[in-house]
């Protein structure tokens, strides 16, 4: 089986998907500390598992080893979910990728201040 725990969960995957980059998207929810995941929409947190997925199971067929292997894995799979939220969008008229935060402030997964 290919070194999964190479598989790239950095900047450059997630702005494949969404086409902001990670700081930006944070920048644009207000975050600072706080982690990206706990403000996305649902629509946001459904096209990253889909890249995620995607990019597990390429990488497994191509049997990915090293850092460039599993790179190239990740672009693909980031790219089936950007095309993805695309026709979305393009269906719908709404973008996916939103300033709107999904998670209270000075509130904590377990909704604890």
């Amino acid at each position: 089986m290919a070194a999964l725990h190479l598989l790239p969960q950095s900047a450059g995957f997630a702005s494949n998907v969404s086409e902001v980059h990670v700081k930006a998207h944070k920048a644009m929810n207000g975050l600072k500390t706080q982690n990206l995941r706990d403000h996305m929409s649902e629509a946001e947190l459904i096209f990253t598992a889909l890249a995620e997925l995607s990019t597990r199971q390429i990488a497994e067929s191509v049997e990915a080893t090293g850092m460039n292997e599993n790179e190239d894995a990740a672009r693909a799979g980031g790219g089936i979910a950007r095309n993805a939220r695309l026709e979305l969008e393009g269906k719908t008229g709404k973008r996916v990728v939103s300033a709107e935060s999904y998670l209270p402030p000075g509130k904590s997964k377990l909704g604890k201040k």
